[in-house]
């Protein structure tokens, strides 16, 4: 299969426990199925910054325990609103809008893979594993950024948010790319930087390494097969070899 050849595929569920095919490889690990924003890239914080920036255009200030969501999803909506209550009458949601997003993207032009990733994905293909993404976000939101950092290609799989009916911790997004890998949850390891991703990940079947973006505390990520606090703290390799 060709570099994301799979990903505008219809949603297929993954395989199962008992599926004949795959039942012998059950405890190789042949794949690496990745988060995307906060792991592979840090746009939770250009996100962040965004909408705090644009707060302070209104004379406000925006608190970290206010923004992230417990769930996958987009939330953008729901954060205007909150936006308008606090601004009142005056607040013009195009202008708050146009504004913000000219903002982020100054900030995501000079975002790359966040640290250690970029020798994760050279040591994955080194070792013959198949690399996919599976993310809440859109997968217009997935190529444009992955083909930035120059990456795109790397990826078997693409599975997005826009394309599944529920958000992690729902394992949909993961069933997703497990099929379009035909692979069961088994062969895979998901990487993940909040609880509800390491959860979705455990529910399709998958071991998991957390690896908390910035935002996320290291305790809230415990029930990750292993956490790092970065991709630079150990090679791909290393951490696969620590997995129960």
């Amino acid at each position: 299969m060709t570099a994301c050849a799979g990903y505008a595929h219809a949603p297929v569920r993954a395989l199962r426990e008992n599926d004949p095919v795959h039942a012998a490889q059950a405890d190789a690990v042949q794949a690496i199925v990745f988060d995307f924003d906060g792991l592979l890239m840090d746009t939770e914080s250009t996100s962040f910054l965004s909408w705090q920036y644009e707060w302070s255009q209104w004379g406000l200030t925006l608190a970290v325990a206010d923004f992230f969501a417990d769930h996958g999803g987009d939330v953008t909506e729901d954060r205007y609103a909150m936006l308008a209550a606090a601004v009142g009458p005056r607040f013009d949601r195009a202008l708050s809008h146009r504004r913000r997003v000219a903002y982020r993207e100054k900030l995501h032009a000079e975002l790359d893979l966040a640290d250690g990733l970029r020798g994760w994905l050279d040591e994955a293909a080194s070792l013959g594993l198949r690399l996919a993404v599976a993310s809440s976000s859109p997968l217009e939101w997935l190529t444009v950024h992955l083909g930035r950092a120059g990456v795109l290609g790397t990826f078997e799989v693409l599975a997005g948010g826009d394309e599944v009916g529920r958000h992690k911790p729902a394992p949909d997004v993961y069933e997703l790319a497990l099929g379009r890998l035909s692979l069961r949850g088994a062969a895979a390891v998901a990487v993940e930087d909040t609880a509800h991703g390491v959860a979705a990940a455990h529910a399709a079947g998958m071991r998991c390494i957390a690896i908390p973006n910035p935002f996320v505390a290291l305790e809230r990520v415990r029930h990750a097969d292993l956490v790092l606090s970065s991709a630079s703290q150990l090679g791909l390799a290393d951490a696969l070899s620590q997995l129960s």
